[in-house]
């Protein structure tokens, strides 16, 4: 398993829809326990493939006390949200030293292919659900902070910026 760097928040990269994954193999595996191994380094609670520069709709999240309990996506999408909202404060290693409260369904259900290949239809509730969806979100080239005013979300990228200078 191999720790891998994140891109920065201006590489285009980012902000671009990640490619289906059309079947499990060796090499998703692979990917999959790199990105495990990258999110417990940050540390954090999920990690999607383009973070890293890969343009895959691969993601993992494990917001678990213990840790140790990843779940790896592959092609996840939401099927259905709660109406009620929970607010979190969230950040992402592509835009360090920075983070904002965000609003979104406090309980989800995703389909997804899960590690052995197979749709899976999961609940995802309170932390994980927000992880995942923050996580879906990186897949379709989007960052927590375009839920934000352009205003807001231009002072955050900017104060990052001055952050991450060397």
């Amino acid at each position: 398993m191999t720790i891998r760097l994140f891109l920065p928040y201006a590489d285009r990269r980012l902000h671009m829809p990640a490619q289906p994954v059309p079947a499990i193999t060796e090499t998703v595996r692979m990917i999959w326990d790199d990105m495990i191994a990258t999110m417990e380094a940050m540390p954090g609670v999920g990690l999607a493939a383009p973070q890293i520069g890969i343009m895959q709709r691969l993601a993992v999240v494990d917001a678990s006390e213990k840790r140790g309990q990843a779940v790896r996506m592959a092609n996840p999408e939401v099927l259905h949200a709660s109406v009620q909202l929970r607010p979190h404060e969230e950040a992402s290693p592509n835009l360090p030293g920075v983070s904002a409260r965000i609003e979104r369904p406090r309980a989800v259900t995703v389909r997804f292919l899960n590690a052995d290949g197979e749709v899976e239809d999961r609940d995802f509730v309170g932390l994980w659900a927000t992880s995942v969806q923050h996580q879906i979100d990186h897949l379709n080239g989007k960052l927590y902070v375009d839920h934000l005013s352009p205003l807001r979300r231009k002072m955050l990228v900017a104060r990052s910026a001055k952050l991450s200078r060397p």
